[in-house]
């Protein structure tokens, strides 16, 4: 940790602190069940501040993005802060350093905010474009993922293909959701359940043929949330549903 730009850090809680509002920081807080303070500032007031202070302290190096980031995250004081570092790891002026080698700052990131607003955000616009660019090294890994111990490292690697559309990984997406199919965590179950339920969106016969194979471990969270857009007599253009 080196390469940190303590300006740009101190700018983002300056300006997270002025744009405050005390009223609004209990409810946010109490909807979040966070156990991190609010400040009250709205995400869209968030990323507004993000980019006027983004936009006035470039990064030089990938080092210094990654250090910075990271850095805002771990010493973050409320839950804004945290937003604001995960919206500098997907700043537009840094994507190039989108590479295999931030992996573990996600992976720190997943585990340590251990919540779906994080988790969710890393998972579907950070791992996923990864693994779209590098599927060869961040295929495996999200293989690993699938059976870690960690449940939110379990979510985000179902997850990840979360709008890839007819570019799904479909034997990637089932061989992360196999070894969870019998998790009775909620997170674990409504988002195998989402991810299927996009995926229909572009194969509806090859997530109906998943339902019916593992109906007997799927649970009735994950199999209604797959379900939700499709009726189980529907067999207009998927008359391989059932063969």
């Amino acid at each position: 940790m080196d390469h940190i730009n303590s300006d740009l850090i101190a700018a983002v809680r300056a300006e997270l602190a002025r744009a405050a509002d005390p009223t609004k920081a209990p409810t946010m807080r109490a909807y979040m069940k966070s156990e991190m303070p609010y400040l009250g500032v709205s995400l869209p007031a968030v990323r507004a501040v993000c980019q006027t202070v983004f936009a006035d302290y470039p990064l030089a190096s990938f080092e210094e993005w990654r250090d910075t980031a990271l850095s805002l995250w771990r010493t973050a004081q409320f839950r804004e802060e945290r937003y604001a570092a995960l919206a500098l790891t997907g700043d537009r002026r840094y994507r190039d350093y989108h590479r295999p080698a931030v992996l573990p700052m996600y992976e720190e990131m997943i585990v340590s905010g251990a919540w779906w607003d994080y988790v969710d955000e890393v998972a579907t616009h950070r791992i996923g474009p990864l693994l779209a660019r590098y599927p060869e090294t961040i295929r495996p890994e999200s293989r690993v993922w699938s059976r870690d111990d960690n449940l939110w490292k379990r979510r985000a690697a179902i997850l990840a293909q979360i709008g890839f559309k007819a570019n799904t990984d479909e034997e990637l997406l089932f061989a992360c959701i196999g070894p969870n199919l019998s998790d009775r965590d909620f997170f674990i179950r409504k988002a195998i359940g989402w991810a299927l339920r996009e995926y229909a969106k572009t194969n509806a016969s090859a997530v109906r043929r998943f339902v019916r194979d593992h109906e007997a471990s799927l649970s009735p969270l994950s199999r209604r949330e797959a379900m939700k857009h499709l009726r189980d007599d529907e067999h207009a253009g998927d008359s391989d549903a059932l063969a």
